[in-house]
């Protein structure tokens, strides 16, 4: 494929790929934006029409279900909410992508989910003589506005490097981690550094909070040295406003932190502070807030204090 070092398609290219994209949620809508921009020719579906309508008043093709993406695609994208989600919109025989996508086309899933059904996604599709990758990302929706993604790359070489153009429309830091479900298995560790991490942010805001400091004076004192996380810079201002919205809704972040622990039990592993974690995201979700932003866990935290938070 010809394209320039960004890996927008050169203007004078004959075989720039037909792009299928399924999934236009806080992520998916501004990744396949930025294909759309890149000159890409895009078809998609998502599960609600309205939310796709930005991007078809840009230029990009509907299409009904995900089969029907497929047969329209020599590439298709998928970043969609659960493994259940995952394993419909690519392996229904009826509707899904590999019933429809033509041999050598490219499956791409960029859901976060369970490693082994990468492998099961995989095997299907090279049984019809296609190609199949798992690619999950991080950097929320602030990420995936600006096209600094990272991506998490399981699956074999040949079909890496025909996709790399269209990933590095949206993503910054993009690494081949092995076979296939090792993109997965490298999120689930981005999860686990994540969780633990949100823990620490919480508490230390709720302390200052209780000791009467001023919070963002607090934080230019601490972001900026060994304390300093992506949390901690992107998070904590929304926390201290009050700003719940969702870059990465509760819900999702309890999936995966659900996938994680039971692979680490499967490797007899031990993970308290991920399993604590999960118990504390549960119960935001059980107030009512699996549709808010990660970072509400600081109102599940301040609440073990009695204290009230925004």
């Amino acid at each position: 494929m010809n394209t320039n070092a960004t890996g927008t398609p050169a203007s004078d290219a004959k075989d720039i790929p037909r792009v299928g994209w399924i999934g236009t949620g806080v992520m998916g809508a501004s990744m396949a934006g930025h294909l759309l921009d890149a000159g890409y020719e895009v078809t998609l579906t998502t599960r609600t029409r309205a939310k796709a309508s930005t991007l078809l008043d840009r230029g990009a093709r509907w299409a009904d279900d995900p089969k029907e993406v497929a047969q329209r695609s020599d590439i298709v994208f998928g970043i969609v909410g659960f493994p259940s989600d995952v394993r419909q919109v690519f392996l229904d025989e009826h509707d899904g992508v590999i019933a429809g996508l033509s041999p050598e086309g490219i499956l791409v899933d960029m859901t976060t989910s369970q490693p082994s059904l990468a492998v099961e996604i995989h095997q299907a599709a090279k049984r019809r003589g296609l190609h199949s990758l798992d690619a999950p990302v991080s950097g929320g929706d602030r990420g995936a506005r600006e096209g600094t993604l990272s991506i998490m790359i399981g699956g074999e070489d040949a079909p890496v490097e025909r996709v790399m153009p269209c990933l590095k429309c949206f993503g910054k830091t993009i690494v081949h981690q092995g076979g296939p479900g090792a993109g997965q298995h490298t999120k689930m560790v981005n999860q686990t550094l994540i969780a633990t991490g949100m823990i620490g942010v919480c508490e230390a805001l709720v302390y200052a909070s209780r000791a009467g400091l001023d919070l963002p004076t607090v934080l230019q004192s601490v972001s900026s040295g060994a304390a300093g996380s992506w949390s901690l810079s992107n998070l904590a201002p929304r926390m201290i406003d009050g700003d719940f919205d969702p870059g990465f809704f509760v819900e999702h972040f309890v999936k995966d932190m659900g996938i994680a622990l039971a692979e680490a039990k499967q490797m007899n592993l031990s993970l308290p502070g991920l399993a604590l974690a999960e118990q504390l995201y549960l119960s935001v979700m059980a107030k009512g807030g699996a549709k808010d932003g990660t970072q509400a866990l600081v109102r599940a935290v301040a609440d073990l204090s009695g204290m009230d938070w925004n």
